[in-house]
């Protein structure tokens, strides 16, 4: 295994960041009105492998996108960024631009989406 090993996939391409679109109660529904919702999946999805997600916990935050960090990044101790709000076609191109520079841990995050970032709280788990 290379050096990178752990950053390439089999073909020898980088592991990409990979992107988590809430589509559920409130995200990716007509509870947010006038926003493309097929559109801004398509979009993203055009930048990075997209997995559609039930809820996520944070309907007051719809509509929800998680950027996860690309091998390199989590190699760089990134985390996965929660972005919130996200209801116009202007944040969604400024998610697919710093995706493609290389997202969490490989591209500083634009300014811009630091008006969407979020800390989702942490789920309670009963025992």
């Amino acid at each position: 295994m290379s050096e990178q090993g752990v950053r390439e996939r089999a073909g020898g391409e980088p592991v990409p960041c990979r992107i988590v679109v809430c589509r559920d109660c409130c995200c990716g529904s007509p509870k947010v009105p006038g926003v493309d919702h097929a559109a801004q999946t398509a979009r993203l999805r055009a930048a990075a492998p997209v997995r559609i997600s039930d809820c996520l916990d944070v309907c007051d935050q719809a509509n929800v996108v998680v950027v996860q960090p690309s091998a390199a990044g989590r190699a760089a101790g990134a985390r996965p960024v929660w972005l919130g709000l996200v209801n116009d076609a202007d944040a969604t191109e400024d998610i697919v631009t710093w995706v493609r520079a290389g997202g969490p841990g490989v591209a500083p995050r634009p300014d811009i989406l630091d008006l969407y970032a979020f800390t989702p709280p942490r789920r309670r788990t009963d025992p």
